[in-house]
């Protein structure tokens, strides 16, 4: 079975801060053209600074313009089970391939916690639940024992694993071998290559937003059994992550690097960057290195 590349797409915003749905629209086709699935109104789609009625009318945006091109996943993830519920009746109605649940945040959950947050959700909709684990912001963990206990429910899909350590995406991978249902798929740009060689069904990528054509050459390069060129364009993409990153908030670097190269995108509403010339300077520098100027 073919792997699959998921872009955890950006939400554009306009200058008075609200949606810009038409610009959203343009960088869903913008990444339809490179052969990118789409998660919206996840970490890299400011999906804490929307409201609910916004992250239903950006998801029945996305999946009108994806127009069953490609796969759409939607985050429905929040600190309580009750709007998380509400969240992902929405997006079973409206009828996307997969429901991805951050862990709650804020609230500190025990394991048998998390096991009932989301089996609760997983028998509320149809459309199969991904769990979704970034313990460096939410400060909650799935255990690999507890994603092995809910990989037997049956609408709990898979895992994206955003913790950046090799040693827990290893331990997922094990689950997965043990139970062929359920998938993995890697968050760390770094890891997209190692993961797909061990066993991971896919990736879901901030930094795709960037370079969308460069992450689909991976995977593209991995499904056609070309490692060479699949590990060529992993080395320009872990190489341009390194040098973005190192400059502050991934998924705001990435945000500010589009916006340097398309101001439809807008600014983030989060204010975990605040631009400044010498911080674009650096960015605009680092986008000419790899010729996305």
């Amino acid at each position: 079975m073919s792997k699959k590349a998921f872009v955890a797409l950006v939400t554009c915003f306009n200058e008075d801060e609200t949606i810009n749905y038409e610009a959203t629209r343009a960088q869903v086709r913008r990444q339809v053209a490179a052969g990118n699935n789409i998660m919206c109104a996840g970490t890299n789609g400011d999906f804490t600074a929307l409201t609910h009625a916004e992250k239903i009318r950006l998801t029945e945006e996305v999946v009108d313009e994806v127009a069953g091109k490609v796969q759409v996943i939607v985050n429905a993830g929040m600190p309580a089970t009750f709007e998380t519920l509400q969240l992902a009746k929405e997006f079973d109605r409206i009828g996307v391939n997969g429901i991805a649940v951050i862990t709650p945040f804020f609230i500190a959950c025990t394991q048998d916690g998390l096991i009932r947050h989301f089996s609760t959700v997983a028998d509320a909709v149809k459309t199969p639940i991904y769990l979704y684990d970034i313990p460096a912001r939410t400060q909650n963990h799935i255990e690999p024992e507890t994603a092995r206990k809910l990989a037997t429910h049956g609408n709990i899909a898979g895992i994206k694993d955003s913790g950046g350590a090799q040693e827990t995406l290893e331990a997922y991978l094990a689950v997965a071998r043990d139970m062929p249902d359920f998938e993995v798929y890697s968050g760390p740009d770094h890891l997209v290559l190692w993961a797909l060689q061990n066993g991971a069904a896919g990736c879901i990528s901030g930094l795709g937003n960037a370079m969308p054509d460069v992450l689909a050459g991976i995977l593209n390069g991995f499904n056609s059994g070309d490692m060479a060129d699949a590990a060529r364009q992993q080395d320009i993409f872990t190489a341009f992550r390194t040098e973005l990153y190192a400059l502050g908030f991934p998924p705001a670097l990435v945000k500010r690097a589009l916006y340097l190269k398309d101001k439809s995108v807008g600014a983030s509403r989060q204010p975990a960057l605040l631009p400044s010339a010498e911080q674009d300077a650096k960015i605009r520098d680092i986008l000419g290195h790899f010729d996305l100027n």
